[in-house]
């Protein structure tokens, strides 16, 4: 029986922290759960030199009933997993990045692959996937500036082309005879597609106008084969087919604030949002704690590269070049730096609710107690 005045809460139990090990309704498949955990941010967003996804496998099957998020995977951390029985652990930042020539117990990164497979647990990480994508760390990040819009400051592409091939090429002819001869030619070139023969009048005169996609490769052979007509080759158009740009995906974040904000109130939110007793402040030339904030750009983690030449108020990240600083003061920017994993880390309360709702509650999802940034105030 209640007491008066006392309501009942039904809410669903998704995320563990503190609370033990529960019993999940159902087990995943380790193949299942990386290719949700794909669906639910692609690798291909990842950037290039990032190394993201399954990195360590125990021998199948592999079944999970217990997710264990993290930021960074010490071996700390790596303990507390194998005490909370984890099956697969997902580390923000890739454990495994520069290749390992061998896995022995000498050093710290060998000794998680060697703990990994022991204890039957998976690591899987999505790094810059979860950079780019609109729910993701940076989207996070952006709430402790208050009520904002934002845009990527690098906006992702998709990752094919709208069409086969990657460039277009146009021409039209008047000549039917030595046109099919041209076409017949164009035809036993690889990597040759959509090619489409419509009439058209250009300039009063009745003519074919031919089109077609083709690799960079073929592209050579294409010029190659229509300069050896010059009716045909002054005739030619050649367009870049550009991959579409994705709607609110990309690298950092330009955040226009619903109202200026002086810095020192901007200071105040984000070290709320981060739960941070202190950050470290860089004051642009020729502007004071009291000064108005309205466009701050930012980027979780390491953020010199992505925020570099960009006209804000202010730059909010982890950590940046002391050179990278003194370019933003110099030109009015205030810098805002948290340390690395601090822009970071807070993201993964609002991921394992996430993941809950993606993984529809099939297993346990559990944040790691022990992960915390390095780097302390002494």
């Amino acid at each position: 029986m209640l007491l008066p005045g006392t309501q009942l809460l039904r809410r669903p139990l998704r995320c563990l922290r503190a609370l033990g090990h529960l019993p999940s309704r159902s087990l995943m498949n380790l193949r299942e759960l990386v290719s949700a955990l794909n669906d639910f941010a692609s690798l291909s967003l990842a950037e290039s030199w990032d190394n993201v996804g399954l990195l360590v496998e125990p021998s199948p099957p592999h079944t999970v009933n217990t997710l264990f998020l993290t930021n960074d995977l010490t071996e700390e951390v790596m303990e507390e997993a194998v005490q909370k029985k984890a099956d697969l652990i997902l580390s923000y930042h890739p454990p495994v990045f520069t290749p390992l020539k061998r896995v022995t117990w000498k050093t710290w990164k060998e000794r998680l692959v060697v703990r990994a497979l022991e204890n039957r647990i998976a690591i899987y990480s999505p790094h810059t996937a979860y950079d780019a994508i609109p729910h993701g760390v940076n989207n996070w990040l952006t709430k402790g500036l208050g009520a904002c819009t934002s845009v990527p400051l690098h906006p992702s592409t998709a990752p094919s082309y709208p069409a086969e091939g990657t460039h277009r090429v146009e021409f039209c002819a008047d000549n039917t005879e030595h046109l099919d001869t041209v076409l017949s030619k164009i035809k036993d070139i690889p990597e040759i597609s959509c090619l489409t023969t419509l009439p058209a009048r250009v300039e009063g005169e009745e003519q074919t106008r031919v089109s077609l996609n083709c690799s960079q490769t073929a592209l050579v052979e294409v010029v190659a084969l229509l300069s050896q007509n010059s009716l045909l080759y002054h005739k030619t158009n050649i367009l870049l087919l550009q991959k579409p740009l994705l709607p609110h995906t990309g690298m950092g974040r330009l955040c226009t604030l619903s109202e200026p904000v002086s810095l020192s109130d901007i200071i105040e939110r984000i070290k709320r949002h981060l739960k941070l007793p202190h950050i470290r402040l860089a004051v642009g030339a020729g502007k004071t704690l009291e000064s108005p904030v309205k466009k701050a750009a930012l980027c979780a983690g390491s953020g010199s590269s992505i925020l570099k030449g960009m006209e804000a108020d202010l730059y909010l990240t982890g950590e940046m070049s002391h050179h990278d600083v003194l370019d933003a003061v110099a030109n009015g920017i205030s810098v805002i730096l948290c340390e690395h994993s601090n822009t970071e880390r807070g993201f993964l309360s609002e991921l394992c609710d996430m993941l809950a709702i993606h993984l529809q509650n099939k297993i346990n999802i559990m944040v790691s107690e022990k992960d915390r940034d390095p780097l302390q105030v002494a």
